[in-house]
């Protein structure tokens, strides 16, 4: 038989665990959701969590939320954190297939406060069906192949939707099936953002100093940092290089800040322009200027007039 027990301000499944010194697989998670048209309560082991999509799938439902205080307590009697499936009635149970054949569960016990344990299927109460509505996790069994699943990382850069019939029927976008009978399209709409993009190269590609962009995706593919702009010399020498770089179509951004070198370095180094050209005292000192790779930090002494030419060659290889 079911087992009350007292369970004060205990309502997630990590604190009935701990207050029960129960296994989160013994436990079952009941949650309310609403379809606008009805409450649908949806089963699940504690350590599971519930698809919503999948559940939406299953009740073939246009819309679908987790219920407010308000229904909650209106179909299970009890506020939230404290639901369960025995006792219940009028409202419609599908239950995942995780909790199919287990016994002596431990429930919520649809009073403030209070859970149940011992609980069974088919004795304290009974669902409409079961179905695949939870999260998939790592070891699950594959569907297709019966392998285990793994899990990685990823980073979202776009939305594929399937919006089915509901904006077509508003808008009375329609077809003629087979039958020649109007039906309503079902839509779908993608697309790749453009700021999910580069945040997902930046999280890819970066070090302690900062940003490694791409050169596919970097703002500008060469910086050119002149290390002081009040030097006549070496103003001429970034300046022409600037030019140069972009009659050959090049995305040059020339650093002619009123800045301490370490400042303009650093920053380059921040923002991950791709290929810096730093023109400073070596342009006087020995009619030369340094290009760096900003991904490998390898670092190059040139000659002034081969500047253009150099930079011109190492662009392919970014």
């Amino acid at each position: 038989m079911v087992e009350r027990v007292s369970t004060p301000k205990v309502r997630t499944i990590e604190e009935v665990c701990s207050f029960l010194k129960a296994d989160p697989a013994d436990v079952i998670k009941t949650l309310v959701f609403d379809t606008g048209s009805e409450a649908v309560v949806a089963l699940v082991r504690g350590d599971h969590d519930i698809n919503e999509i999948k559940l939406k799938n299953y009740l073939n439902c246009n819309e679908l939320e987790l219920a407010d205080e308000v229904l909650i307590e209106k179909v299970t009697g009890a506020p939230r954190g404290f639901a369960g499936p025995a006792g219940l009635s009028g409202v419609r149970i599908i239950a995942d297939y995780g909790i199919k054949g287990r016994i002596n569960m431990i429930t919520g016990g649809n009073e403030l406060d209070v859970h149940i344990g011992n609980v069974n299927i088919g004795r304290d109460f009974n669902v409409e069906a079961f179905a695949d509505i939870r999260l998939a996790v790592e070891g699950d069994a594959c569907p297709r192949c019966a392998q285990a699943l793994t899990t990685t990382r990823g980073s979202e850069v776009g939305h594929i939707l399937k919006l089915g019939t509901k904006y077509s029927t508003t808008m009375h976008a329609e077809f003629l099936d087979v039958h020649g009978k109007s039906q309503p399209m079902v839509m779908g709409c993608y697309g790749i953002g453009v700021g999910r993009t580069v945040a997902a190269a930046i999280e890819q590609s970066h070090d302690k100093d900062g940003i490694i962009f791409p050169a596919a995706i970097a703002p500008f593919t060469v910086l050119i940092s002149l290390v002081n702009p009040t030097d006549a010399k070496q103003n001429e020498v970034a300046t022409n290089l600037y030019k140069e770089l972009l009659k050959h179509g090049v995305e040059v951004l020339l650093d002619d800040r009123d800045e301490r070198p370490g400042i303009k370095f650093k920053d380059a180094d921040l923002i991950g322009i791709p290929l810096r050209v730093t023109v400073g005292r070596k342009v006087v000192q020995d009619s030369s200027i340094d290009i760096k790779w900003r991904k490998t930090g390898e670092q190059v002494q040139i000659a002034i007039s081969e500047a253009a030419s150099k930079v011109l060659e190492a662009l392919p290889k970014l």
